[in-house]
Formats: structure tokens, C-alpha cells, sequence
């Protein structure tokens, strides 16, 4: 028990440029107190004492704003930032040295006994406003992004993005955990490869019309063109690399 204590406060000035003096950490961290109040509830779940350790959670959660069953369990070196909203249900099991965002649910998705939560692997990194729902597995490595949606297992050292979650994999990147900003956007690729294969299809209709279309009218203005004795606006050619699309394929505003 005292090695694990160390450890979740050690890998505090490990993960956190922001703590500065022990002091400071063991009073003014959040995530450690929630650990604290937790490794002491589920010692007392463990050996069968009714009520109290339900009761330990309770306080915690109202002193701490994060929420974790006594039955959860919780291993060495797990740094839980910020913290508020942070709910680890009563069969999760979290592995050692996970890093913990505010606002994640590590909670199940129905009213079934037994085991009905996540397990989660070692070193694994889970963004803010994360949900991983469910009696699924988690590898070890994995860094599942910001408000990512977690249904079904995922395997060692890849990364997780979107609503549901998608993998993507890293196979032979070593990515720090810390570096939120290198996340791949896998909705924007699949929008780009739409608009690349819109873009070619429009070539090749613009293509077979040239080769079937009569001789063309001499055009009298830029955009005009006669037709029946009138002088009619041609529609110009719609173009779908425009600024708001090329904005959102480059992540302008992100």
C-alpha cells in the first residue's frame, strides 16, 4: 500500500509541469485526494464492511467532484488531472500509470450483474470528456481522445478518436502522452477523400460532355451566352475546394 501511494505521487511532477512542491500537490491535487479516499474505501469493500466504504466514496466525491466505486480497482501510479466529473464505475479496473482527464466515464451500458465495466491497460491515456462504456478491454499504450464515445475493445498501442470511437493505428510511433495536439482526424480524411473522389468524378462528366456536345455558341460576354435569341447567365462551374472547405480539411479554427 505505501509503494502505491508513492507512486500516485510521484508520477504527479512527473506528468504535471504544473506542480511545483509536495505541499502543494497533497493539497491542492484533486485526482491524488480522490486516489487517497479511494484506496481507503476499497480496502474496507474488499474486507467486507458494509455501508462505510459507500459512505468514503460519498465524501469524496462531494470534497473532490470525482465519483469512483469502492469496488473499482485502481492501480499504482494513476494520475487523475483536474478530475471534476470523473465517474470509474463498481467493476472497472484501471491499470497502472493510466492518465485520467476530467470529465470521463469509465461506466457500463445496462443493468446486467457481473462484471459490466471497463478494463483498461496500462499507460493508457483517456482525454477529457472521454466515455469508455461497457465490459470491454483496453490495451495497453492506447490514448483514446478528447469526448471520444468507447463501445468495443481496443487493442495495445493505437489511438482511439470520435464519436463512436474509431482506431487508428500507431504501430512503431511513440507518441508522449501529454501531446494532445498530435491526434489524427479521421472524420476530416474520410472528407477529403469524398471530396477528391467528387472532385474527379466532375472532371470526367465535364470530360464526356466536351466529347459529345455540339459545336459551342461564341461566347459574348464572360458568363453569358445566347440561346433562342436571348442572352442567358451561364451557371459557372461549381468548384469544391472552396475557402470553407479547405479550412475545415486543414483545421483552421482548431
Amino acid at each position: 500500500m505505501l509503494s502505491t501511494l508513492r507512486a500516485d505521487f510521484r508520477i504527479i511532477f512527473e506528468r504535471d509541469p504544473a506542480a511545483r512542491n509536495w505541499l502543494e500537490v497533497l493539497f491542492c491535487y484533486p485526482g491524488l485526494q480522490a486516489l487517497l479516499f479511494h484506496r481507503l474505501a476499497h480496502w474496507l469493500h474488499h474486507v467486507g464492511i458494509p455501508f462505510i466504504p459507500r459512505l468514503t466514496s460519498h465524501i469524496a466525491r462531494f470534497l473532490t467532484g470525482i465519483e469512483i466505486h469502492p469496488g473499482a480497482t485502481i492501480g499504482q501510479g494513476v494520475f487523475i488531472d483536474h478530475g471534476m466529473g470523473v465517474v470509474v464505475g463498481e467493476t472497472a479496473i484501471v491499470g497502472d500509470y493510466a492518465l485520467i482527464y476530467q470529465g470521463v466515464t469509465l461506466g457500463g451500458t445496462g443493468k446486467q450483474c457481473g462484471k459490466r465495466h471497463p478494463t483498461v491497460g496500462e499507460n493508457v491515456v483517456v482525454g477529457a470528456g472521454a466515455k469508455v462504456l461497457g465490459n470491454i478491454q483496453i490495451g495497453n499504450n492506447v490514448r483514446i481522445g478528447a469526448g471520444s464515445v468507447v463501445l468495443r475493445d481496443v487493442p495495445s498501442d493505437c489511438t482511439v478518436v470520435g464519436v463512436p470511437g474509431r482506431i487508428v493505428y500507431r504501430s512503431g510511433v511513440r507518441i508522449a502522452p501529454l501531446e494532445h495536439s498530435n491526434l489524427p482526424d479521421s472524420e476530416a480524411e474520410v472528407i477529403r477523400a469524398l471530396v477528391d473522389r467528387i472532385e474527379s468524378l466532375e472532371q470526367q462528366i465535364q470530360h464526356l460532355q466536351g466529347l459529345h456536345s455540339p459545336a459551342k455558341t461564341p461566347v459574348l460576354s464572360d458568363n453569358l451566352a445566347a440561346q433562342n435569341g436571348q442572352l442567358v447567365q451561364e451557371s459557372p462551374v461549381c468548384n469544391l475546394r472552396d475557402k470553407a472547405i479547405q479550412q475545415f480539411l486543414d483545421g483552421a479554427g482548431i
